[in-house]
């Protein structure tokens, strides 16, 4: 192959082109919406819209919620891709509400209360029982309750244990307790449950 290059055109095996005509047919190929090369998207324009559908339902699902929907409307995509679709949508994720921080005074209480409990023997710490705000349990008048130092939840163990079973159940959406307790759950999470 012989080439020549000129100041106005080339040559190519005796053919000669005008140079800006060449360079013309490569901008009119880039205005006239030739496809970008690369790899095909693996959901529809349609299928977009339903998780678009999906997560303005439910502003609170997680991810693994949004996609577990997704592909069970029969939408074949990873977790991923859900999480691109959702981006380009314009979303990301953020807690709901700013919690306000400890002023002084409650650093304080925080502080005196682990001091005083911080000798603590395992006999004394097994006549607590730890719950959360969103259980309710029954218990005699005679039993005390523990002080506690206002805007301390963090400092409750059971939270630990919340943050260890969401987890551990990102991608499992039990419906009841039976399937809570289905064979392939960790143990202690599924005596946990009892």
């Amino acid at each position: 192959m012989v080439s020549q290059f000129g100041s106005l055109g080339y040559t190519i095996m005796g053919k000669t082109a005008d140079l800006t005509s060449a360079v013309s047919k490569h901008v009119n190929r880039k205005l006239s919406g030739r496809k970008k090369c690369g790899r095909k998207r693996c959901t529809t324009n349609r299928e977009n819209c339903s998780l678009e559908r999906l997560v303005k339902q439910n502003r609170f699902k997680n991810l693994g919620e949004l996609h577990q929907e997704w592909t069970e409307a029969g939408v074949k995509a990873s977790r991923a891709t859900t999480h691109r679709r959702v981006k380009e949508f314009g979303y990301s994720c953020r807690i709901p509400l700013v919690k306000p921080l400890l002023n002084h005074r409650q650093c304080q209480r925080r502080l005196t209360w682990a001091k005083e409990k911080k000798k603590w023997t395992v006999a004394q710490w097994s006549k607590v029982l730890f719950s959360d705000e969103s259980n309710r349990i029954w218990h005699l008048p005679q039993p005390g309750v523990l002080d506690w130092p206002g805007n301390s939840s963090d400092l409750n163990p059971i939270e630990n244990l919340w943050g260890i079973v969401k987890r551990k159940m990102r991608n499992k959406r039990p419906k009841n307790a039976d399937e809570l307790k289905k064979p392939g759950l960790p143990c202690h999470l599924s005596s946990a449950t009892d």
